[in-house]
């Protein structure tokens, strides 16, 4: 053997053990990409989850084969208000402790969904560089669905009205407790809080926001410790992998401290915390697209955690991320004249949906002149006619009124006769 050759054979033995000691980050190893990560949460998607209300019993009913696998440890951890059972999933036999949960509003279940199809992958037997990272360098315990109650009826606080999300300080809530209980028994190093956020808020000034990250702050200062700052590169890691779907989409919440939100309390434990919130896609009623992007997300991120790669990410990447803003209305109809048993008008339509996801059960909320009104959708009906369906609005002694509110029912025609030719119902 020659010198040089030896040499050079010293010297990747020395780079070997650094990387094993994790001296210096493993930015050789090329992390999961993201085409590949979105492929195996659509292969590991949870049959039997279709819709994004379901209740505590359908969700733990879905997962049974995943949950029997020996990679998975399944252990109750406290019961809800009504007394449905609380319960956290842990992977992992790796040094590095990471802690998801989801769902402590009941309304918000998307990425509940998208830990069933993560479960399902981790349970699986095929052959996965992805799952061996995250199993031999974290320990990865999961809390789905923290208010079951909630998920019940499909509402935002548990059954007392509590949101608890706004419980840390007075833990009064037995959800707020087993979350708070779950936190100092594992003591984490990263956490993640998983939300859905109205589907109506817009990245900035643009389109809908798709999804909305923050590294809460742990003070009112609003201070940048150590804890903090690897946070804020695990949002912009998350920035830059959601780009491949959503770009244009993404958006950042105000970071002022809120001393009763759980994840302001997490970055102030210790633990680097994001918040990810999935608002709505144009076409995704149930959020299946959101769903899936989720999934294929946090396995990213998981496996960025355990191969340090998320500490290479430019903070800009979140930093220069757009405001979450609301006050857009579901649907903007302009250019239509609206025709009632009271008259003729040119005016504008505004309509928001009881479900704004699904797009169903339009009510008006604003008509007149709306130029410059923001909205997630816009529909010009120059030229065309939008006839009030018969029973909506207000009769009385006869004379008639649509008041704002009303259901929004039309039928737009060529022309303001009732028996022109229909172009389409609305909404």
């Amino acid at each position: 053997m020659t010198t040089a050759v030896f040499a050079r054979l010293r010297a990747g033995a020395t780079l070997t053990v650094l990387l094993a000691m994790g001296a210096i980050p493993r930015a050789a190893a090329a992390q999961t990409p993201w085409s590949d990560r979105l492929a195996i949460a659509e292969k590991h998607k949870v049959a039997a989850l279709t819709e994004r209300r379901f209740t505590h019993t359908q969700f733990w009913r879905a997962i049974p084969t995943a949950l029997k696998s020996p990679r998975l440890t399944v252990k109750e951890v406290g019961k809800s208000m009504q007394g449905r059972e609380l319960r956290t999933v842990t992977f992992g036999k790796g040094p590095v402790k990471v802690f998801m949960w989801s769902q402590m509003h009941g309304n918000e279940a998307t990425a509940t969904m998208a830990l069933a199809d993560i479960f399902a992958f981790l349970a699986s037997s095929e052959p996965s560089t992805l799952r061996d990272r995250i199993e031999n360098d974290l320990t990865v315990t999961f809390l789905p669905m923290l208010n079951p109650d909630g998920a019940e009826i499909f509402q935002r606080e548990n059954a007392a009205g509590i949101d608890i999300n706004r419980d840390v300080r007075r833990l009064a809530t037995p959800e707020g407790r087993t979350l708070k209980a779950v936190r100092d028994a594992i003591v984490p190093d990263y956490a993640f809080n998983l939300h859905d956020q109205n589907a109506r808020t817009r990245a900035g000034n643009g389109e809908g926001a798709a999804i909305a990250l923050l590294p809460p702050a742990a003070d009112s200062a609003k201070s940048y410790n150590a804890v903090r700052t690897r946070a804020r590169l695990m949002a912009a890691w998350l920035a830059t992998d959601f780009n491949h779907v959503v770009k244009g989409r993404i958006a950042k919440y105000d970071d002022t401290f809120n001393a009763r939100a759980f994840g302001d309390a997490m970055q102030a434990w210790g633990a680097s915390t994001v918040l990810i919130e999935s608002g709505a896609l144009p076409g995704d009623p149930q959020k299946m697209k959101l769903r899936t992007y989720n999934a294929a997300a946090m396995l990213g991120i998981l496996e960025a955690i355990a191969m340090k790669t998320f500490e290479q990410a430019d903070p800009r990447a979140y930093e220069s991320l757009p405001f979450n803003r609301g006050g857009a209305y579901d649907l903007l109809i302009i250019g239509g004249t609206v025709v009632t048993p009271a008259g003729v008008t040119r005016e504008d339509v505004a309509i928001n949906f009881d479900d704004s996801v699904a797009r169903t059960s339009g009510r008006l909320v604003e008509m007149g002149d709306l130029e410059g009104v923001i909205a997630l959708d816009t529909l010009d009906l120059s030229g065309k006619f939008l006839h009030v369906a018969p029973l909506t609005g207000l009769t009385r002694a006869g004379k008639y009124w649509l008041p704002i509110g009303t259901p929004a029912r039309f039928t737009v025609r060529e022309t303001e006769k009732p028996t022109s030719k229909l172009v389409r119902r609305l909404p």
